[in-house]
């Protein structure tokens, strides 16, 4: 009896390309019963894939979606299936060039802060399946001597995210997510968002000015010196003590990194 063809055989062969592209014809290697043809069954399993990962992306993306209506939403979904297949199995897993395939997508052109919401739902999505560890607790930052404070440099906690936008991103996303009635909303207005899981709960947290600047810095391994500077950049109204209680409350740190 012979071996099924392994995986990358089925690959040279154009099975996946295929799979999710109507133009291709049936690949050779797949038939019917008793070796009968199979085009309306591969058909079938093709449109059922093409539709299950449509599916994945409107469950990611629900305030994408709700922005753009289902008929756009799921146009834009089926040109970027085509032209990305999944690399894992994991759905949760898919759909991350989404926001920057929103960028180029012409008919998104008219929203200029879609992709940005889309960055921050998939932020939101990786905090909830990051690792569960603890956050960093405020006796660790008390143990440091004051005058090494500047020179601390901290380890952010997996399910930390950030968003800096040049549009009203937070207030978008938190509207169309989780309000029935759409409030009206600046959207030309800048906004940096937080992504964290402190607890069980994933929390996005509209950040004030400076404070987007000063987040990037840390979670890009600067100091705490550096990323106050970072902040106070970006506002004159940034406070290096509010931001610390920020570093602290939103659970976006695990730990104090040592050498």
């Amino acid at each position: 009896m012979p071996s099924a063809p392994e995986t990358h055989d089925l690959d040279t062969a154009g099975f996946r390309a295929a799979i999710l592209d109507p133009a291709r014809e049936k690949p050779a290697m797949v038939a019917g019963p008793r070796g009968k043809q199979a085009v309306k069954r591969f058909n079938v399993y093709r449109n059922n894939v093409t539709v299950s990962l449509i599916n994945a992306l409107a469950d990611i993306f629900p305030a994408v979606q709700r922005i753009t209506g289902e008929t756009l939403f799921r146009d834009m979904a089926r040109a970027f299936v085509r032209a990305n297949p999944p690399s894992s199995p994991l759905l949760f897993l898919y759909g991350g060039e989404f926001p920057a395939f929103i960028e180029g997508f012409e008919h998104a052109r008219r929203m200029p802060y879609l992709a940005d919401v889309a960055r921050l739902e998939r932020a939101w999505l990786t905090a909830y399946h990051a690792a569960d560890l603890p956050a960093l607790q405020a006796q660790s930052l008390a143990a440091i001597p004051p005058e090494d404070l500047a020179d601390t440099v901290f380890a952010p906690h997996p399910a930390a995210g950030l968003v800096r936008s040049r549009h009203a991103v937070f207030d978008i996303f938190d509207t169309n997510r989780h309000h029935e009635k759409i409030r009206p909303i600046d959207t030309a207005r800048a906004q940096d968002a937080l992504v964290a899981r402190p607890g069980i709960d994933v929390t996005v947290t509209a950040l004030p000015e400076g404070h987007g600047a000063f987040f990037e810095a840390l979670l890009a391994g600067e100091t705490l010196g550096a990323a106050a500077e970072a902040g106070a950049k970006c506002a004159d109204t940034f406070d290096i003590n509010e931001a610390i209680g920020g570093l602290l409350s939103t659970g976006a740190f695990l730990a104090v990194k040592t050498d």
